[in-house]
């Protein structure tokens, strides 16, 4: 199958299977590398994939926003999503990777992942590029900088799982080589059209925990 009639194929899928109902956990460190530290100078590790109790637990990223908890030994419990609807919170994506709005600590308050520095023009805010790497900044009033950027952490990072064209093309490989395991995305032991409209809906965006196709 050439490589336009495949794009072609994932366009009507998007258009005309939108409905198809996938489930989804946290997304953060598809390749099982511990990319899932953030670091608050003030609060030590921020964990976005924790292996800790709770409800929620991990965070979820979309191409809208990000939910669930993540943990840090010190200050406890994050929440992505607070929903308090009488301030801006909530950690929202526009969809190119660009953070913002508020998540909650019990024991810390509120945290800015899209802060301004009077005075200041340089953006600090948080992003997640088109490979999922987070980099930036986020602010809380009483706990200070919480730093994002992988080459000031000692190696540590927060990579989310997406979905590219890597993806797309073991996808097919995977269909046209008679269907293995990567492929059969809803569990009825077939790659097929059904499959292949599951994964249409998590082109360019984020991906659903243990993404088989990496």
């Amino acid at each position: 199958m050439r490589f336009g009639k495949v794009i072609k194929i994932l366009g009507v899928c998007v258009l005309m299977l939108g409905g198809v109902s996938v489930s989804l956990a946290e997304n953060i460190d598809p390749y099982n590398d511990d990319s899932q530290y953030a670091y608050g100078e003030n609060v030590g590790w921020l964990n976005f994939e924790p292996n800790v109790a709770g409800p929620n637990a991990g965070a979820q990223v979309s191409g809208e926003n990000l939910t669930g908890f993540i943990w840090a030994e010190n200050i406890g419990w994050i929440n992505l999503d607070p929903n308090d609807t009488d301030t801006n919170t909530g950690i929202s994506n526009d969809g190119s990777g660009n953070l913002s709005g508020y998540a909650w600590g019990e024991n810390v308050g509120w945290i800015n992942f899209d802060p301004n520095v009077p005075d200041d023009a340089n953006h600090y805010g948080v992003t997640i590029d088109n490979e999922g790497n987070f980099s930036g900044y986020a602010w809380g009033e009483n706990i200070g900088w919480i730093n994002f950027n992988s080459i000031d952490l000692y190696g540590y990072n927060i990579e989310v799982c997406v979905v590219n064209y890597f993806d797309l093309g073991n996808f097919v490989d995977d269909w046209l080589d008679g269907g293995g395991v990567p492929g059969n995305l809803n569990g009825d032991r077939e790659v097929d059209f059904k499959d292949y409209s599951i994964f249409a809906l998590y082109w360019l965006d984020y991906c659903p925990d243990s993404w088989v196709l990496k």
